[in-house]
């Protein structure tokens, strides 16, 4: 098992680059299902979920290969028609699959995802959408059996802008008889993306990035080639590690447009942006100010994915700062890691209070989940001494390689396996 090891107090400085969004290349990945050629995606990043997708891909027949940071996924025979529930269990975003594998074989047999444990999140909204499409879904215990001869268009209305059933339907729906409409999608740029792949391929898909989306089904996608949007969130991750440990960081291969909802809270703790041509620069002041409430929404609210990164932020703020997380009841388990460093963080009734102190302290910590793996990386770089991170593989879910970016921005951050440690403390008792 990885851990790394973060030696506190360097100030970051210089560039670093943010890679493709994850949360774009799972969705896209899925819906090569439905194109019966070769499709080749570029600026895809090298990441566990990533694998995980391709694994599943391959299960099923695609035949897939990756040269640098470009995926070729050759879908043009798919001999199955169900996915392992280890391969599901990978992931949360593996229920993405079953749009795709059903548009395509008419069949599928797939169980329920894993991924992060950061409450409850229901596929309900997938079932129930893909239903009003046609399909017929029989649960068996933790499994789904799902039959679908042909999608026909539907009039949906989530009550809930769920990112990954806005995905489902729109997959479903691109090879369908007539036109579907989905009310109350979600808005976020991943699901633009997603659209802007498959309009490549000849599908016609309306109003992505919208709260209603339109799509006219075709007969017939066919090959392309795609370039993933950069990761929102990786870039605020390095926007939030500059705001508490640097004086001036370059966030290099940004979209400032995707960046709107989180750029008034850097700019109430003080941080000064400045933006040119994909290129973010974040210079922070001798000390964060506290931000007097954070909501997390569906986008275009603040993302709950950036939730953990900025409350890492502002636990060295002048003040008291509160976070109300609305999307996700479990997703505040990284405060009792934070703590360790020093912070003082309560939680009442669904809010953070965040009083901010003067000094963190090294401390050996664990990641709960994805974000809030990062959360304590970022912790650790601005406190005094040493510190250790576990369960990174959490953190290699969404971040590619994170201690080398941050090396290269003057961090002192490594990684160490286990069993090399133990290997070195043995000859040195020898």
């Amino acid at each position: 098992m990885d851990k790394l090891v973060i030696n506190g107090g360097k100030k970051l400085g210089g560039e670093i680059s943010v890679h493709g969004a994850k949360n774009s290349v799972l969705p896209i990945l899925a819906s090569t299902l439905l194109i019966k050629g070769e499709s080749v995606i570029h600026n895809v990043p090298s990441l566990t979920d990533v694998d995980a997708s391709v694994r599943i891909l391959e299960y099923l027949g695609a035949k897939v290969k990756r040269d640098g940071d470009v995926l070729t996924v050759n879908a043009a025979e798919i001999t199955k028609n169900s996915i392992p529930e280890d391969m599901m269990r990978e992931m949360r975003s593996s229920i993405i699959f079953l749009g795709s594998l059903l548009s395509r074989t008419k069949e599928a047999y797939i169980c329920y995802p894993g991924g992060c444990d950061i409450g409850v999140r229901p596929i309900d909204l997938h079932i129930s959408s893909l239903k009003k499409l046609g399909a017929v879904i029989t649960e068996n215990g933790n499994c789904l059996y799902c039959k679908a001869p042909s999608f026909h268009s539907a009039k949906i209305i989530l009550t809930f802008p769920s990112v990954g059933a806005t995905e489902n339907i729109i997959i479903a729906s691109v090879l369908s008889r007539g036109k579907t409409t989905i009310i109350n999608a979600a808005r976020e740029p991943e699901i633009s993306d997603l659209a802007a792949f498959l309009n490549s391929c000849g599908a016609r898909i309306f109003g992505a990035g919208e709260g209603t989306v339109e799509i006219e089904g075709v007969e017939n996608l066919y090959p392309c080639e795609h370039t993933i949007i950069s990761d929102r969130i990786e870039a605020a991750t390095y926007m939030s590690a500059a705001a508490l440990n640097a004086e001036e960081l370059t966030v290099k291969n940004v979209k400032i447009q995707h960046l709107s909802p989180i750029l008034p809270v850097f700019a109430e703790m003080g941080c000064r942006l400045r933006y040119d041509n994909g290129v973010m620069k974040v210079s922070s002041p001798k000390r964060l100010k506290r931000v007097r409430y954070i909501k997390t929404m569906p986008y275009p609210g603040f993302p709950t994915d950036c939730q953990a990164i900025v409350m890492a932020a502002l636990t060295k703020s002048y003040g008291t700062s509160v976070i109300n997380e609305s999307i996700f009841e479990g997703r505040f388990k990284h405060i009792s890691e934070l703590n360790r460093f020093g912070a003082d963080i309560t939680v009442n009734d669904g809010s953070a209070i965040i009083n901010g102190v003067k000094s963190l302290y090294g401390a050996n910590v664990y990641c709960t989940d994805l974000r809030g793996g990062a959360a304590m990386v970022i912790a650790a770089l601005a406190a005094e001494g040493k510190s250790t991170v576990r369960d990174i593989y959490h953190i290699d879910r969404g971040y590619e390689k994170i201690e080398e970016n941050l090396a290269l921005a003057g961090a002192d951050i490594k990684r160490i396996s286990d069993e090399k440690e133990e290997t070195d403390t043995a000859k040195e008792k020898s």
